[in-house]
Order: structure tokens, then sequence, then C-alpha cells
């Protein structure tokens, strides 16, 4: 079996100084813990925020990527880059962990499809193609302005017929349903949602609905299930948003990210995480329901696992990080999937799309 992670946002930890080598308190992801978790490979994506600048965040995007492949080659004993199945099953034969690579927000592109390519020939296989807000690619689920194309871009057209010609998957977790349909209707191969649940349990716009989990199984693609329990579950949701928590972290981590060498703003961080982990959260067994839901919907050809790790403030009870991986496994052993089915959400079912 080829454990894969479909969405990580390791690379933001990563420029924010965290040593993958040691293992980390209360990291979500490092090498020690990723062996314990029997993880095989992840996609860590290179996020880029839609408030950034357009030129800022292509700089922002490369230097992530700067950094990734440095930490690469530094610890190239235990982690090695991987760009397709061929490779990942390589890497795990001789040992290794395989280190894929995404975009997470088509708005380091700009206006370019020469950047398309280029991100392409630096080993990204995937694009989320925005974040949350809208850009010039297309529309986010959780725009402010109602959508600025209500859908693709006519640009956005052209960066999706791009990635098809590449051979780079199209990712459509953050978008507008309006785009979502766009881009089933436009593209030619393919798409994956890397880190999105289902809205039928949790009623949220970042969620899917059953139209568009089956519509994405139709045609040919895959719905990889997020971990964040916002999305798994709407009454933490509630929570988690009428108590302030959740603007509280995002400005203790604002402040985190834009100064990572200072001490009392990682400890305060650090303080935060403690404070959020002490949450009542959901089990991890949602993200059981979620997959069953998706199952039954789109069949288990088209379903995975992208826990958002690194890039969510706080995680199921039970699967405080990704040491704890196998346990959505066991939880699936005792409802009755084979080991065949798991083995296809595991990760066989990503590979297959890429």
């Amino acid at each position: 079996m080829f454990v894969l992670d479909s969405h990580c946002d390791t690379p933001s930890q990563i420029y924010r100084l965290r040593d993958l080598r040691k293992d980390n308190e209360r990291a979500h992801i490092d090498f020690p813990k990723l062996k314990r978790g029997g993880v095989d490979g992840a996609f860590f994506a290179l996020y880029t925020s839609n408030s950034l600048p357009q030129e800022r965040s292509e700089t922002y995007a490369r230097e992530l990527l700067r950094d990734l492949r440095l930490c690469v080659e530094a610890n190239s004993d235990v982690a090695a880059f991987a760009t397709s199945r061929t490779q990942a099953l390589a890497n795990q034969a001789a040992g290794l962990f395989s280190v894929f690579v995404g975009l997470e927000n088509g708005q380091p592109l700009g206006r370019s499809l020469d950047s398309v390519d280029w991100f392409y020939d630096m080993g990204v296989r995937y694009i989320t193609l925005t974040h949350a807000g809208d850009n010039e690619i297309c529309d986010s689920c959780t725009s402010k302005t109602g959508g600025r194309w209500h859908g693709l871009s006519p640009f956005g057209r052209e960066v999706v017929a791009r990635m098809n010609s590449l051979g780079m998957l199209v990712d459509v977790s953050h978008i507008s349903d309006e785009s979502f349909w766009d881009v089933l209707d436009c593209s030619t191969k393919p798409v994956v949602a890397t880190h999105s649940c289902c809205r039928a349990l949790a009623d949220r716009p970042r969620n899917m609905s059953d139209g568009m989990i089956k519509a994405l199984a139709e045609h040919g693609g895959v719905i990889q299930i997020n971990f964040y329990p916002s999305f798994l579950d709407a009454e933490f949701a509630r929570f988690f948003s009428d108590s302030g928590l959740s603007d509280w972290a995002d400005t203790v981590e604002e402040k985190f990210i834009a100064h990572p060498y200072d001490k009392q703003f990682r400890d305060d961080w650090d303080a935060a995480l403690a404070r959020l982990e002490s949450c009542e959260r959901p089990s991890f067994k949602r993200i059981a329901d979620h997959i069953d839901h998706a199952v039954e919907i789109a069949g288990v050809d088209h379903v995975g696992l992208g826990s958002d790790f690194d890039g969510i403030p706080v995680t199921p009870a039970g699967l405080e990080d990704v040491s704890c991986f196998g346990v959505i496994f066991e939880e699936l052993r005792s409802r009755g999937y084979s080991e065949a089915d798991i083995e296809k959400i595991a990760g066989g079912n990503f590979l297959r799309l890429l």
C-alpha cells in the first residue's frame, strides 16, 4: 500500500524555520512523524495568500520552493522529490519519503501561461486555481464580492487547457461552485479536489455538494477528504467562529508569519496551539463519515485523503499530527472496508490520476 496525503502546507512551516529532521512539538508534519504514521508521500503545497500583490505572491512562491528544495537536499537520506507514480513507487522501494509539489493558489501566475510552464518544469504537479479570494483565473468559494468572473475567466480557461496539455492536475478545492462547473466543462482531463469535504455532512461553502462530487467522479476525478474540524463538522465550525477563537488564532499566526525569527511571536503561536488543542473537537472518526458519504456518492475509486496539515490551526481529536495517520485505516477496517478498497483510498486513486 502507498499512503499519500495530497495536501500539506509544510513549505510555509519550513519558511518559518521548522527543521523537518527533528520531532517538533505540536508540529503536524516532520520526517520522524511521517515515518511513525506510515505515510509514503505527500504533496507539499506552495501556499500564497490572495491578499498579496501578484508580484510578491510570485516571489514568495519561488522562495517557498527554494527552501523546500534545500530541505529535501539536506535530508536526501530520508526523502526525495517525485513527479510521477513511477518515481513515488521507486522512492518507496528505496525507503525514501516522496515529496510531491503543488501550488496552492494560481495568484503567482498573474496572467502568464509561461509561468504555468515554469512551475511544471520545477516539479509542480497540481495547481489549486485560487484560495480565499478571486484572482485572474477564477472566483473563490469564499469570495467577498459575490464573484468577479462568475466562474472561470477567459484566462482561466487558457490555464486549464495548458495544464491539461502539460499533464498537470487541476485542483478545484477552494474555488466557487460556478468555477467548478466551468472547469468540468472545459477540462479534457480528470480533475481533483485535493483537500475538500462533503457539504451534505457539514454545510460549508468550502465543501462539495453531492452533485459536484458525483460529477467529479463521472469526469474521472477524485475528492480527497480534508481533516479540518470546521469542514468536518458544522457545529464545531459555528463554535470556533462564534467564540472568537478563529479570529484570535489568525491574528497570532499572522504575527508569527511576519516575524518568524522573533522568539516571542513563536512562543505566542505555540501557546495558541496548546489552547486550541484543549477545545472539544470532533473525533477523527468524522473523517471516516465523510469518506463513507463520498464513497456512497462517487464510488470507492474516487475518494482519497488530503489532510491540510500545517495549514489548519486545529485537528480532529485522536489525529493530532501525521504520526496518527493509521487510525483512519483502522476505522475503515472496523466499518467493513476491504484491504483493496483501503489501498485505493490511502493513495492508489490519486496515484492513478497522477
